[in-house]
């Protein structure tokens, strides 16, 4: 078996690195081609001096000059680039066979986006791609003939739950509904008048899943699952109304598929995201992971409730913005990412979050979204209309 090149995009955040323990654990099968990262330089310096990629992407061209000064006097063969066109060119290279796509934010789109494009396996851990672009993506992937393979824990389970010929139509498969479970995050049971002191510590502590801290707090608002629903709706062409949010505390049951018949077939598994991204790399096949395997009798129950409204705004708010059609969701997606944003630098309420997402997905019209173009306009018009709002403390 020859191994497959391997490029992650995000190689130092949490699945970078979970993607990088499942590589270790089975470098016969896989190497990391090419290693991508934001600002990060000595952890990705770390994961060049023990894997040795062919190349190495940062930010700006000062970080890469320090992080290729070190590889140089480390020996390393290790080549480095800065910049999004490097990380497009790696992600769409002729030596990779496969992208790993968990750069968080917007800032993952043009790369994925150019995976897909050169017909290459993509392991989706980046929401926005979707969430941002989802008609321009899918049909990238459909006229390139590229594999799409989901790697957030709850749309992994959803394709592990599906019938393999799902693109068929779910109704076709006797697909009633998607059922998408949510943990609730660290606040889901805090008296509602207490959120207004939430601290951005507070925010980022989830009681079931250690991950990034923007990821963390939209965990907290429930936005992250709001971007779920979006992603599931172009992942397995699934009508809003299809996907039903479900609170299950546990974090066991990732997701579920009810079927017409009665039936409803479900993935479970420890809370670990090195079991959707060993998924993604060997499918159709299985490999081991690194993870325990589940014991129902520690686990002991399962408890599911409904998404409480007045508790999860921006839950409702990704609704309206998949409703709304067109560039409604990346609108949405990029006033949420300045709203977290200003609430870890402490400058906006935890509940200001929603308040500014609802504002500017009201004050900024939505494109046709027909175009890459259409789609960075509208993010950059949200992003500009929710500075002015933050500069003027309407949301606080």
């Amino acid at each position: 078996m020859s191994r497959q090149n391997i490029t992650i995009l995000g190689s130092t955040g949490s699945i970078g690195v979970s993607t990088l323990d499942v590589i270790r654990r089975h470098p016969e099968r896989y190497r990391a081609y090419a290693l991508c990262a934001h600002s990060q330089v000595d952890r990705l310096f770390a994961q060049c001096q023990e894997f040795h990629p062919a190349f190495a992407v940062v930010r700006d061209a000062e970080l890469a000059g320090d992080l290729a000064g070190r590889c140089r006097a480390a020996g390393l063969p290790t080549e480095v680039r800065h910049g999004v066109e490097a990380l497009a060119e790696l992600a769409a290279a002729a030596e990779v066979d496969a992208v790993m796509a968990a750069i968080v934010g917007a800032a993952g789109l043009e790369p994925t986006l150019a995976a897909a494009r050169a017909g290459k396996r993509v392991m989706l851990a980046n929401k926005e791609a979707l969430v941002m672009a989802g008609e321009l993506f899918m049909h990238a992937v459909r006229e390139n003939d590229a594999t799409l393979l989901p790697v957030d824990s709850e749309h992994n389970a959803i394709f592990q739950s599906l019938p393999a010929d799902f693109a068929r139509g779910l109704a076709a498969c006797g697909v009633r509904r998607i059922l998408l479970t949510a943990s609730g995050g660290p606040f889901r049971d805090t008296p509602l008048a207490d959120l207004r002191q939430v601290t951005p510590e507070q925010a980022c502590a989830h009681p079931n899943w250690v991950m990034g801290r923007k990821i963390s707090v939209d965990s907290a608002t429930m936005m992250n699952k709001g971007l779920e629903v979006i992603e599931a709706r172009w992942l397995f062409a699934a009508p809003p109304e299809m996907i039903q949010v479900v609170v299950h505390p546990q974090s066991v049951m990732h997701s579920a598929v009810q079927y017409a018949d009665g039936s409803l077939l479900a993935q479970l598994g420890n809370p670990d995201m090195r079991t959707p991204i060993a998924h993604a790399l060997a499918w159709p096949e299985r490999i081991d992971a690194g993870v325990a395997a589940l014991d129902l009798f520690a686990v002991g129950r399962l408890d599911f409730l409904p998404p409480a409204a007045e508790r999860f705004p921006c839950l409702q708010l990704a609704y309206d913005a998949l409703h709304a059609g067109g560039t409604a969701p990346a609108i949405l997606n990029a006033a949420n990412e300045v709203a977290v944003a200003a609430f870890l630098d402490r400058r906006l309420p935890f509940l200001g979050i929603a308040r500014l997402n609802e504002a500017v997905l009201q004050a900024v019209p939505a494109l046709a979204g027909d175009s890459l173009d259409d789609v960075l306009a509208a993010d950059a018009e949200a992003r500009r209309c929710a500075g002015e709002m933050l500069r003027q403390g309407s949301c606080a």
